[in-house]
């Protein structure tokens, strides 16, 4: 099992999903997760139905998660909090059983969600953060965030002698040599 670095902290969150019919006859059910809940009803499962609509379609408690907080990430959830308005992404992963998704993970961070756009067949989507959560996040930021300086590299100045047209690289001629004509 794989540990938290020191100072993450785990946030719990719940999900909400909806089901809706295809509008193709390629795919029989559009999903979306549609809210992220700072508290979830008390003993709801996984995948319960909250209400059917007539075609079939229905909203589901997805269930729980944990939206985890790095002290490394610092950076990506400072950019997410100055968004308008800040963001939370959801991925569904499809899997065989009924009802044919599963909830995979939370996070308010864009890397890591981006991560998750490129594979498979996830869903990745992307909802307005709860403000209970925002809360969490920018007294995480504030406490660990360090603004680390992006070091400049200095360029090596180039050597006109040495890019000139016709001259062998490496082993070629010495200063010396050009001046006074080949050693013989």
């Amino acid at each position: 099992m794989m540990r938290d670095p020191p100072g993450t902290v785990r946030i719990p969150v719940a999900v909400l999903a909806e089901r809706r019919r295809g509008a193709t006859p390629w795919q029989d059910w559009v999903w979306r997760a549609v809210e992220v809940l700072e508290e979830a009803p008390p003993g709801l499962a996984p995948w319960t139905v909250l209400r059917r609509r007539d075609d079939g379609g229905a909203l589901y408690f997805a269930g729980h998660a944990e939206v985890a907080l790095h002290p490394t990430d610092t950076p990506n959830y400072r950019a997410n909090l100055a968004a308008d308005p800040p963001r939370v992404w959801v991925v569904l992963r499809p899997v065989e059983a009924e009802p044919g998704m599963a909830l995979h993970t939370v996070t308010v961070d864009a890397g890591e969600a981006h991560l998750y756009a490129d594979a498979g067949n996830d869903l990745l989507e992307s909802l307005p953060m709860p403000p209970g959560l925002r809360a969490v996040t920018e007294a995480f930021v504030a406490r660990h965030h360090v603004e680390r300086a992006v070091p400049k590299r200095r360029r090596h100045r180039a050597d006109p002698e040495a890019l000139a047209a016709g001259r062998p690289r490496g082993g070629g001629a010495t200063p010396q040599e050009d001046e006074e004509g080949p050693a013989r």
